[in-house]
């Protein structure tokens, strides 16, 4: 039960391809998918028991919003009026703050075998954000994967930044494994360097020689305790990474295999950033959606977005949406299957 209200779950699948979804953040909460063996499994982290997702929320799948990822100082100032947020991250404010899209209530629009569409009415200042926002998102099965789309309007000047937050491990969900073995590939040339506090610093930073180097494909967890200051500032990866490519629309910003059980992901969006994080401190957690208690590093995020504090960063991609725009992110998993890395990456 959420505030007097059930929540509901909905099943949509395709093709051997079956997601569980909550109206309570517009969360997916499973998502099954085969293996090289033919054989499928759940490959996304949730919790085993519902009343987790708002008593003690990790962001398990849901809709990280209205702004996802961190905002500096917990403000912004927009055409000269400054917006104060709840500070939920030490001083700085956290995919929005306590309240925010993850623990929202989320409407059916519509549904169908194949797919459901969520809304969401977000008020003028709710948690401090300017202007009433009107939002919809749209889980779809197609043929080779999970299709997200969001659309956003607004009545005032505001910002927004809306990302899906699941947390994978292509071994499944159960597995009892870490992501570090994992191969990753992300086409990025740049990250965007935080301080202490996990926010950018404005800089652009070059991932050559570095241990944020994922262009050419490798285990999550090859330097992951490397000697360098950023890991040692987020306890491993926890960064944005500035994506080479932002023409053409949607297109691949991240490749994800684990040669055990042979599943290949593949990330597509439209958006200018991806966030990795590799679940550093998911440890001594709820039991999760199979009943076992998930070890840190046992699932990982790749969250498209805009980037980190750009409210606060003239130089960043803006995230300003006015009256009469309309804000959109597409994103997608798209599953396959391979035998070994070089049959994955060529």
């Amino acid at each position: 039960m959420s505030k007097g209200a059930a929540i509901e779950t909905i099943e949509i699948a395709r093709n051997g391809v079956r997601a569980e979804l909550l109206t309570l953040g517009a969360a997916l909460r499973r998502l099954e998918v085969p293996g090289r063996d033919g054989k499928a499994a759940n490959v996304v982290l949730g919790y085993r028991d519902l009343a987790e997702y708002r008593a003690h929320p990790r962001f398990y799948g849901v809709v990280a919003g209205r702004y996802a990822n961190r905002i500096g100082g917990a403000r912004f100032t927009l055409d000269g009026t400054e917006y104060r947020l709840p500070a939920n991250n030490g001083a700085n404010n956290l995919h929005s703050g306590p309240g925010g899209f993850d623990v929202q209530d989320w409407q059916v629009a519509a549904r169908d075998a194949h797919s459901v569409t969520f809304a969401l009415l977000s008020p003028h200042l709710d948690n401090g954000f300017p202007g009433n926002l009107h939002v919809e998102m749209r889980y779809a099965i197609e043929a080779d994967g999970l299709a997200i789309r969001f659309r956003a309007t607004t009545d005032h000047a505001t910002v927004i930044n809306l990302t899906h937050h699941a947390y994978f491990n292509l071994a499944g969900e159960g597995s009892g494994t870490t992501i570090l073995d994992h191969v990753l590939q992300i086409p990025a040339s740049q990250i965007t360097p935080t301080d202490a506090a996990l926010i950018p610093t404005g800089e652009f930073r070059r991932v050559e020689g570095t241990p944020f180097d994922f262009r050419t494909p490798k285990p999550v967890g090859r330097d992951i305790e490397a000697d360098d200051t950023q890991l040692k500032l987020g306890g491993g990866y926890d960064h944005n990474f500035v994506l080479d490519s932002t023409a053409g629309g949607i297109r691949r910003i991240a490749t994800l295999f684990d040669p055990k059980s042979g599943r290949v992901m593949d990330v597509h969006s439209t958006e200018p950033g991806v966030q990795f994080y590799t679940g550093n401190h998911l440890a001594n957690g709820a039991p999760g959606t199979g009943g076992g208690v998930y070890p840190a590093r046992g699932g990982l995020c790749l969250e498209p977005q805009k980037f980190p504090d750009s409210p606060n960063k003239p130089n960043f991609p803006s995230a300003r949406l006015d009256p009469g725009q309309e804000y959109r992110h597409d994103m997608a998993f798209r599953f396959r299957t391979a035998k070994d890395v070089a049959e994955v990456f060529g």
